[in-house]
Parts: C-alpha cells; structure tokens; sequence
C-alpha cells in the first residue's frame, strides 16, 4: 500500500462529496442519496477521483459496523416487546411473504434454490436511514403510517439475523441436507447464546466501573471498542461482523448507559456512515448500468411493484385504511442499505456471482435514489387510488352518529384522551374518530364512544356527524392527514369552530387559510406557559398575564414566531403593561395585618395600594369601610400599580400570594 494512499482517497472522497451533497441538501433530498450519488461519480466505475476501492472498503467495514451497532442500540428487547400486534405481524408477514415471492420469481428463471433464496432475502429489506429522514423532515414520525413503516422496518433489520445464519449455511457444501442444517444452525446458535450471554454478563459491571471514573474519554472508548470486539469475535466464531455489530447493540440497549452511548458513538456512526453509503455508490458499474439499463429499470420496478403490492396486503387487514397502507408500502417499496450488507457478506461465499452481485447493486441503488420522490408524492397517489378504486376500508359498518351539538374528536392519543376525560366528567356529548384499531378496541372496553375510521374520508366524517357538531377538533400527529380534514370539515359545515393542535409552527398559516378557527401549536404553547410561570414567580399580577398570553394567542403567536407586530397591537400591549392592575394576597396567622383594621393598616397612605374588597370564607366584602377588621386567612383583593403592590406585598411581609394554578 503506497504510503498516504487511503488518506488521499479519504480526503478526495470528502472532498467531491461536500459539495454534492451541500447541492442535494438545497434540493431537499436526504443525504444518503447524495453519498450514493457521489459515490457513483468519483468511484472506479465513474470519473475515476478514487480509482481502486480496498481502503475506502476498510473505512467502509467499520462504518457498517457502527451502523450496526446503533440499529441494535435501537431494536432493543423492551422495545420489541411493548411494539403492537400489527406491526409484529404486518412486519413478519412482509418479510416471509416478500422472501417467498422473490425466491419463486428468481427460480422461476432457473437461478439454483440457494441463489433464488438469497435473492428473496436481499429484496426484502428497505431504507431505515431513508424512511427516518424522510418522515422526520415531514413531521410524521408518530403518524400510523410513520409509526407502521418504522416498525416494519425494524422487524427488516432482525431479520438480518437469521439471514446471515442461513446464508453461511447454504454457502458450505453438503449442509443441504435437513440433519446438517440443523448441525449447523446449532452451532451458530451457541455462538450467539455465548456473546450475549457473556456480553451481558460482562458488560453491565464493565460499564458500571468505567462510569464510576466519570471519564468520557474512557466510556467512548469502552463502547467502541466493545462493538467492533464484538464483531470481529462474531467472525472468528463463524458468525459474520454485521451479527457481531447487531448483538452488541442489542445487548448495550439493556444496559442503563444505552442513551449515552447512543450520544457518544452517533459522531462516529455519522462520518463512517457517509463513507460507507459513498463506497457503495462505488460499487455501481457504470458501464454495466448503461449495457443493461432497460433490464435494471424494470428490474427495480417490479421490485417496488411487487413490495408495494405485498405491503398492501399485509396492512389492510389490521388498519383497514387504504391511505395508512399506501404512505407505509410507498415509504418501504425500496431496497435498503441492510441488503447491501447480505449481498457483501454472500458474494465472497461464492453464492451470488459477480454479475449478479453488480446487477442487485444497481437495482438497489436505483430504488434508494427513488425512495424520497416516492415517499414525497405518496399522499397525492394515495388520493388517487383511493379515488380510481372507490371507498371501501373508511368506516366500520355501524350507525351514523345521531347526536347534535357534539364535540368530534379526531384522535385518541393523549391530547384526544385528556379532552375526552374532561368533557366525560362536564356531561359534554363527544364523538372519538380514531384510526388504530387496537386503540380503538381498548378505548371501547372503557365505554368511550370511540368509532374506527379515517377522518381523511368525507363519507367517515359525514357518518360521525361533522355537520351537526358543535366544535371539531383534531388532535393527530399527521400534518398531510390534518390539513384534509380540516379542509374537509369546513366544506361540510361553514360554522362549526375547528381547533387543531399541531407540533409545527410553519403549519398554522396553511391550517387557518384551510379554514381552521384556532391552530395550537405545542412548542409555542411551552413557551407560553414558561414565560406565565416565571412572571408568575415574579409577583406579576395574574390578569396581566392573562391578558399577555390571550393576546399572544389572538395574534397567532406572531410575538413569539418573530414576526412584526401591528402598531394597534404594540400600543395595546403597553397599555396593558401600565395599566392599573389588581392582586390577590392570603392573609396567615403571622402576618402582622391579622387582628387589625384596615385603617390600622395604612396601607394605601404607606405604598399607594388599595384594598378593594376582601373574602372571608367564600363571602366578598366589596369596598369595606376603614374600620373593617381583618382576620387571618381572609382574601385581600388590592388595586394598584405594579410596583405599588410589589410595596403592598412587602409590608404584607408572612403573607405570601397564593401559588397560581398552572
């Protein structure tokens, strides 16, 4: 190796990548497809920046390594057991069923039973690093289909698992036979008992110690060298480095230390990740790519088709909503970075042939580039579906919703249900719309009067009433789906009052032209509640935070997005601020007002304030007269400016104001 080599190629790879990716970013698509792109243009195969690949491959295995590592830090055992009878089994049914398809079409073509089976295993897999970026930039992580895609994308990556196994397996001779498969999958089995048990066993006092030192040198170092130890033991063990990496990270996300290794390696993850994602865009043959062009296209969207199709299939029978299965199959339709990973791990076994291996990398690449464009425009064809097949999954068949003057509730998360508490304990009528089913059978148990439907659907909100509501409200976790609804409702009733909580500020402008009457935003709604605490704490009088905070919410929190205020606006707020306001104080037995009169207590001639009336046991005395004797725990309401009850409050000393409800 030419001294320097692998630093050059390192800072040329760097070097040409920035600034496709800087461009890519500008056009707002994820950063994986602008490392592929750019590892397609400077590789071997492209321009020629980098002309041979070994060393960046060894920067490449340790970002794969990592990579690894942290999906195992998020595909924890507790995690895996709180996630839902649908995605389990949406997830499981997507990769047997996915692997069984492709397995059949590949021998279909005369490919042998354990190329036809590899080949099922690598179409199965999408982009976990696509569909995180893609839901996050579009705010729709806790959406059901951000929240389907996610699970089904985990219940992918263990199946890596058991695919690597079985890969190993069939790549040695003579294990074709039941007795030796058994064999061994028996011996890779123990392996895999012995590092986690001796990693679990190990592990958390190691941790423990080396945290006690309160070094983060030292803790960095210890996790690091903890995963790829654990991936290079996995090797020697017959294992391959991806297992190793995928059982450290599965067995340090029990440990109590998982969220700060997460922190602590994810810098590390994120610039081998960058590598590792170019070098792959290394691999595509240009030259292969152009000679078969017309075969990898429709290669790739036979692919697509045939997950999309297969992800439908699985989803409807438990969310029975053809827009939730459209936006989850389109996010997963794609190959992902995991199959690269079984594709490497094959080819050196002798089980995928060069040509083939160069054909599913350009077929992989292709689909990956087209992920995001997919994802983009999945609520558009989604609608268009919808709409060419007709309505077949919006509503269970029950009833429509006879009472009048209700408050529909779109969503049973915690905003929903604590909505739903308070008007049950008022005597509100309500009506739940809420698109989880197995939510909606809980909720049922507890006599809510909750329906399954998706409220994207005018025929569901026609069913639920919206026409005859009293206030609709949307509290889901869906801006596409919101801004429908919302839609949809003011074409149906032109009256009703349409509350929207959002997470997004750059939402509420949209939502209001769309016809929504209030739009809160919950980041904004903190801040709001911070500022009232601490003027709150700061003896501002009550009514002049309300004032401060209705007139905030009345703006549209305008003040708080840093937008110009109108001149009307600016003078009311400071009118509000020198206006004469008014105080309550709680009179103890140590204040020294307690047994005196009011006139006793000079307080008006001392500091300007006036008391304007006191409550006694739940009884106002307004405007009582000099020789009125006050009492410990009687209510004094004061008049006066601010800092003339700052005064009042003072001399008042051992009668502290009431803490405030938050």
């Amino acid at each position: 190796m030419p001294e320097g080599s692998i630093l050059r190629d390192l800072v040329v790879l760097l070097a040409a990548a920035l600034p496709i990716v800087f461009v890519f970013q500008r056009l707002n698509v994820p950063t994986v497809v602008g490392f592929l792109i750019a590892g397609i243009i400077i590789g071997p195969h492209g321009v020629g920046l980098i002309a041979a690949t070994g060393e960046v491959d060894s920067l490449a295995e340790l970002g794969l390594i990592l990579l690894l590592f942290v999906v195992g830090l998020e595909l924890s055992f507790a995690q895996l057991v709180r996630l839902r009878r649908v995605i389990v089994w949406s997830g499981l049914l997507q990769v047997v069923v996915t692997t069984g398809l492709a397995t059949a079409a590949a021998r279909a073509v005369g490919l042998p039973a354990t190329q036809a089976l590899v080949i099922g295993f690598l179409v199965v897999h999408s982009s976990s690093a696509i569909v995180l970026k893609v839901l996050t930039e579009q705010g729709e992580v806790d959406a059901p289909h951000g929240r389907l895609a996610i699970g089904i994308a985990l219940m992918q990556d263990l199946a890596l698992i058991p695919m690597v196994l079985l890969i190993r397996l069939l790549a040695v001779p003579g294990n074709e036979s039941a007795l030796a498969l058994v064999v061994v999958l028996a011996k890779s089995a123990g392996a895999v008992v012995l590092i986690v048990y001796s990693a679990r066993v190990l592990m958390p006092t190691l941790l423990h110690q080396i945290v006690r030192l309160r070094s983060r040198e030292l803790f960095t170092g210890a996790i690091v060298l903890f995963s790829v130890g654990t991936a290079w033991l996995a090797s020697q063990l017959g294992l391959s480095l991806a297992i190793g990496a995928l059982l450290a990270g599965l067995v340090i996300s029990e440990s109590e230390y998982s969220h700060q290794a997460v922190a602590d390696i994810l810098p590390f993850r994120d610039t081998f990740n960058a590598v590792f994602f170019i070098s792959i865009g290394m691999l595509v043959r240009v030259d292969f790519l152009a000679a078969h062009l017309p075969a990898v296209l429709a290669i790739a969207g036979v692919i697509v088709v045939a997950k999309l199709a297969v992800l439908l299939a699985v989803i409807l029978p438990f969310y029975r909503s053809l827009r939730v299965a459209m936006l989850t199959a389109l996010s997963l339709a794609g190959v992902g970075e995991l199959a690269f990973v079984l594709a490497r791990f094959a080819l050196p076994l002798g089980v995928l042939s060069t040509d083939q291996y160069d054909g599913f990398v350009a077929i992989a690449v292709l689909t990956m580039v087209a992920a995001p464009f997919l994802m983009r425009a999945a609520p558009g064809i989604a609608e268009r579906v919808h709409a060419l097949i007709g309505t077949t999954e919006a509503a269970e068949p029950t009833a429509a919703v006879t009472l009048a003057n209700h408050v529909l509730i779109i969503g049973y998360g915690l905003n929903g249900e604590n909505l739903a508490h308070v008007l049950r304990q008022t005597g509100v009528p309500y009506v739940i719309l809420e698109l989880n089913p197995d939510t909606v059978a809980l909720a049922r148990e507890h006599g809510e009067p909750i329906r399954y439907g998706d409220a994207t659907r005018p025929e569901v909100l026609r069913a639920a009433n919206v026409a005859g509501a009293h206030v609709l409200v949307v509290a889901i976790s869906d801006p596409v789906a919101t801004r429908r609804i919302v839609a949809l409702t003011r074409q149906a009733n032109a009256r009703v009052p349409i509350i929207v909580r959002t997470r997004y500020v750059a939402e509420i402008e949209e939502l209001l032209r769309l016809g929504a009457t209030e739009v809160i935003p919950e980041e904004f709604e903190t801040s709001v509640e911070i500022f009232a605490h601490v003027l709150r704490r700061l003896r501002v009088p009550r009514n002049v935070i309300m004032l401060q905070v209705d007139l905030i919410r009345r703006q549209g929190y305008r003040m708080l997005r840093g937008l110009q205020l109108p001149r009307q606006t600016l003078d009311q707020l400071g009118d509000i601020l020198a206006a004469t306001t008014t105080e309550t104080v709680l009179l103890p037995k140590a204040s020294p007002a307690a047994g005196g009169s009011i006139a006793t207590l000079r307080l008006r001639r001392t500091t300007g304030a006036t008391i304007i009336a006191v409550v006694r046991h739940g009884k106002p005395f307004t405007n009582p007269d000099p020789s009125f004797a006050l009492q410990a725990g009687d209510i004094l309401v004061l008049l006066g400016s601010h800092a003339q009850l700052d005064q009042a409050l003072t001399q008042l000393e051992g009668a502290p104001r009431p803490e405030e409800e938050p």
